[in-house]
């Protein structure tokens, strides 16, 4: 029986390489697939990992028709026995559900990867969808660390170092004049909800601010 799973953990557990290796363990065994992304750090149309691995992949837009693009490979004489989605947050809840729809009616396989909540704590809508339709879901074991050594559960967004808990929920890289420097820090829920960066922490260890915390 074909499934829908998503995999999913915070920022830096390994999920890009989890989908590299997941497509060529099934390419291995004579499998065909298709490997979709959308906003990859290695830029459009790339599913890349930051251990340096990097292959081409179908760049989805908001208008992507998993169904229809399907539909034409096989109308062309191609099989598709699985798809690879990698950051699957920045899918559409109808995108997702058109994944589920192929799981189900054309028994394709769809192995699915992101995270499931943004820099504010709030799910995005497609990680939702996901939860609500995937036949499995994995948490990466692949445990990521908040500065102080904790297990780390949230993403955060900082500009120039210090978090912020406003904005459109997907940003990706600096976001223009006057922005500052955008960047992601992955936190342990306490230093998450203090908006205690790696940052601050190391300027309240020095003595150079003082804040109540």
């Amino acid at each position: 029986m074909a499934e829908l799973v998503f995999f999913c953990g915070t920022m830096d557990s390994g999920k890009s390489t989890l989908a590299l290796q997941m497509d060529h363990n099934h390419a291995a065994r004579g499998r065909t697939g298709l490997i979709f992304t959308r906003d990859d750090r290695a830029g459009v149309a790339r599913l890349s990992s930051r251990l340096g691995l990097e292959v081409d992949a179908r760049e989805v837009a908001d208008d992507t028709d998993f169904w229809e693009i399907v539909t034409a490979e096989r109308q062309a004489g191609r099989l598709v026995d699985y798809l690879v989605c990698d950051e699957a947050q920045f899918f559409s809840p109808a995108q997702v559900e058109q994944l589920a729809r192929l799981v189900d009616e054309v028994e394709i396989d769809v192995f699915a990867f992101g995270i499931t909540t943004d820099f504010r704590t709030r799910l995005f809508p497609a990680a939702a969808r996901l939860i609500e339709l995937a036949d499995r879901i994995e948490v990466l074991q692949v445990q990521t660390l908040c500065w102080c050594g904790a297990r780390a559960t949230h993403n955060a967004r900082t500009v120039d170092g210090l978090m912020v808990v406003e904005g459109d929920q997907v940003v990706v890289g600096d976001v223009g004049d006057g922005a500052g420097q955008i960047a992601y820090e992955v936190l342990c829920r306490r230093h998450h909800m203090r908006r205690m960066t790696a940052a601050v922490a190391r300027r309240l260890s020095s003595g150079d601010a003082l804040l109540d915390l």
